[in-house]
């Protein structure tokens, strides 16, 4: 499944952005987001903040494993 820096790393790609790019549109330093991608330290505001910066949404749930509900 991998984590979420490696999904936001996979995203830049298919989007064709530079660290220093992302960076730019979300508002933060190249150096912030890098140590935050090394980290995989994301806080959900943020990760909606990349997701927004890549014209791209995200969903967060919880499914409970006894029902299979959808959170």
């Amino acid at each position: 499944m991998g984590t979420v820096a490696e999904k936001i790393r996979i995203a830049m790609i298919k989007r064709k952005l530079s660290l220093k790019d992302l960076a730019a549109r979300m508002g933060t330093t190249p150096q912030n987001l890098s140590n935050k991608l090394k980290r995989d330290n994301f806080s959900e505001d943020e990760i909606r903040k990349i997701a927004a910066a890549m014209n791209a949404f995200v969903k967060i749930s919880f499914i409970l494993h006894d029902s299979g509900e959808e959170l």
